[in-house]
């Protein structure tokens, strides 16, 4: 597999997987269903040539349908499986009839009723059986959880971890120490990548710059280097802030001091081998 990836995009159909978290007054922009075609437009806007997609529910249906989707568009799969149960079972229906690989699985640990759910002990049993099966784990946390993140990382340190949006650092112009430290913490287990995605998701369109996001990224890179890092839109959710052509612009100026072969890794490379592609 070859061009550069878009290592972070969501799909789904509301007839079949509600997304009761979009607010049909303050998420106009995604108030709607987004599919195949849209991402192939989307992907071709930004002069990206695939995608991972990634779960947005913690439901094993949304998983099974999502890898049925057939798209030269889509080179991979972030599903979610129960931890706890019978994973192999899980993963089995998942890739029943599967167009699309599964790469990795996600919790949406962050919104978890339980704040220490990474902790759990049958969290971890599930990780070691995601090892066995040669699967990443994605990291969605909130800031507070990023020690957490790095006590399982350490932990199963022959499994790769990605952490999506950096953490959830602060907007621009707050205080990034608390999450600066959880990140560079997280940064120094070497089985651990970052997707510079999200960033502009929760804030305004037109409501900020590629420079006021710049001390954040400095952090991301300094943490964990350019060929820990890859580049995701966080799309359809990037339309809230002002779409994902705004958002790679932003990247491409983030990166500008970077040489061809680190743009390189950010932009497909570092995504090609956390996700075992190609």
């Amino acid at each position: 597999m070859s061009g550069r990836i878009d290592a972070h995009v969501h799909l789904w159909d509301r007839a079949t997987d509600p997304q009761d978290w979009i607010d049909p007054q303050a998420m106009q922009a995604i108030d709607r269903d987004f599919g195949a075609d849209e991402l192939t437009a989307m992907l071709a806007s930004t002069g990206v040539q695939s995608a991972i997609v990634v779960q947005a529910s913690n439901s094993l249906d949304e998983s099974v349908r999502l890898a049925r989707l057939a798209s030269p568009a889509i080179a991979g799969l972030v599903a979610w499986v129960d931890l706890a149960g019978d994973i192999r079972g899980q993963l089995d229906r998942i890739r029943m009839g599967g167009a699309t690989p599964v790469v990795g699985i996600r919790h949406l640990a962050h919104i978890d009723p339980d704040p220490e759910w990474l902790s759990r002990e049958e969290v971890g049993r599930g990780m070691a059986a995601l090892e066995a099966e040669r699967l990443s784990f994605d990291l969605v946390v909130r800031d507070w959880q990023l020690g957490q993140a790095a006590r399982l990382a350490e932990q199963h340190d022959g499994m790769r971890f990605v952490l999506d949006h950096l953490g959830g650092p602060p907007a621009p112009g707050g205080d990034l120490g608390e999450w600066a430290a959880g990140l560079r913490e997280l940064a120094r287990r070497p089985n651990v990548t970052a997707k510079l995605s999200g960033l502009s998701s929760g804030l305004a369109a037109g409501s900020w710059t590629a420079r006021e996001l710049a001390p954040v990224v400095d952090v991301a890179l300094d943490g964990f280097g350019p060929s820990r890092l890859m580049y995701g839109s966080d799309w359809p959710l990037a339309e809230l802030g002002g779409g994902a052509p705004a958002w790679i612009a932003a990247v491409e100026t983030l990166l500008d001091g970077l040489s061809a072969a680190e743009r390189d890794r950010v932009f497909g490379g570092t995504a090609r081998e956390a996700y075992s592609l190609g």
